[in-house]
C-alpha cells in the first residue's frame, strides 16, 4: 500500500479503533491523516461532508470513519459514489448502529482457538455464546448478533430490560421483525432506518433477563460496557446493584462450559461489567488478545479495500 493515503476521521474519542487502524495502515507502508475535531475547521462551521470532500481533494484512497451519530459513514460513502470517486469507507463505529471492524476481530479472536479438522461454513456450530450488559447503547453487540450467528452460534443476550433494545425482545417473542434504528432503540417518536442488515438466520438470538441462564453452559462471555455518556437519567439504580445482578464474576463463570473464554471490547470498567481479578486472569480473558487480533484484522481490511488501487 506504499503511496495510498488513509484517512482517519474519529469525530469520537478512541484508543483501541484509532491506534490500531493507524498503526495497520503504517504495517502497509500507506501515509496516514489523523483528523482531530475539536482544531479542525468543524469549529468553524464546516459541515461533515466538506471535511471529507477536503481529504478527497488531498488524495485520500480511504477513509476510515467514527461518529456519534449512526448512518455518517453511509452517507459519506453514497457522496464520495456520487462524485464517482474511487476512495473506499470503513466504518468504524457509528453512533448505536454498527461496529464492523470490531466483530471480525473478535470473530478472528474467537475462532483462533478452535480446532477445526476441516474448513466449514458454519464455523461456531454448536457453541453457545453470551453477551451481557448495556446492549440498547452497543453497536459492538448489533455488529456481533449478525457475525456469531450467521457463523452458526447460539447468541443468549443478558441484561436490564432498561438496557435491551424493545426491538430485540419482539424479535425473540417471535412478535416483530429485527429492525436497525437512527439512535439504538424503538421508543415512541424515534425514527427508523433500515440499513439493509441480514436476517439472523434460524432465529439463534435468545434473551433474559437475569445472567444466569445466559451462562449457563457458555463456551464464550462477551460483556459490554455501560455507556453511561450515552443514558439518560434512572435506566440503572446504581453500579453497585447493575454489578450485583449482572457484573461477571468468578462464582458466575461455574455456570458456564469448561474452559469458557471472555471477551470485551473495552474499554472496562472494572469492578462493574466483570471483576477485576478476572479481567486480569490469563486462563479466561481474551481482552488483550482482542487488542492484538484488532490491528491485524484491520490490516486485511485495509489490503482488501486498496489492493485495486494502483
Amino acid at each position: 500500500m506504499q503511496g495510498q493515503v488513509v484517512a482517519n476521521m474519529f469525530f469520537e474519542p478512541s484508543t483501541r479503533t484509532r491506534s490500531s487502524f493507524e498503526l495497520a495502515a503504517k504495517r502497509l507502508s500507506a501515509d496516514t491523516l489523523n483528523f482531530a475535531p475539536g482544531t479542525s475547521s468543524l469549529t468553524k462551521g464546516e459541515t461533515i461532508l466538506d471535511t471529507a470532500k477536503t481529504y478527497l481533494a488531498m488524495g485520500a484512497d480511504m477513509m476510515v470513519i467514527r461518529h456519534r451519530e449512526a448512518g455518517v459513514p453511509h452517507a459519506i460513502a453514497q457522496e464520495m459514489d456520487r462524485l464517482e470517486t474511487n476512495v473506499g469507507i470503513l466504518n468504524a463505529g457509528d453512533g448505536q448502529h454498527e461496529h464492523p471492524s470490531q466483530a471480525l476481530l473478535d470473530l478472528f479472536t474467537i475462532t483462533s482457538l478452535l480446532d477445526f479438522e476441516y474448513p466449514r461454513l458454519k464455523l461456531l456450530a454448536d457453541k453457545k455464546i453470551a453477551i451481557v450488559g448495556d446492549i440498547v447503547h452497543s453497536r459492538v453487540a448489533r455488529s456481533n448478533i449478525w457475525s456469531l450467528t450467521a457463523s452458526g452460534a447460539e447468541v443468549h443476550l443478558a441484561g436490564p430490560p432498561t438496557l435491551v433494545p424493545q426491538e430485540f425482545a419482539e424479535y425473540v417473542q417471535g412478535t416483530g421483525e429485527l429492525v436497525e434504528t437512527s439512535h439504538g432503540t424503538s421508543g415512541a417518536g424515534e425514527k427508523k432506518e433500515n440499513f439493509s442488515q441480514p436476517s439472523i438466520p434460524n432465529r439463534r438470538l435468545f434473551l433474559h433477563w437475569e445472567v444466569e441462564p445466559a451462562l449457563k453452559d457458555a463456551d464464550f462471555v462477551m460483556t459490554l460496557r455501560l455507556q453511561k455518556e450515552r443514558m439518560t437519567a434512572h435506566l440503572l439504580p446504581s453500579l453497585r446493584e447493575y454489578h450485583q445482578r449482572y457484573g461477571i464474576t468468578r462464582d458466575r463463570l461455574k455456570l458456564c462450559h469448561p474452559g469458557v473464554k471472555i471477551l470485551h471490547p473495552g474499554p472496562v470498567n472494572r469492578g462493574v461489567e466483570i471483576s477485576s481479578e478476572l479481567m486480569d486472569d490469563p486462563e479466561f480473558s481474551l481482552i488483550s488478545q482482542q487488542v492484538t487480533s484488532g490491528v491485524a484484522v484491520r490490516m486485511a481490511l485495509l489490503y482488501l479495500m486498496g489492493s485495486g488501487k494502483s
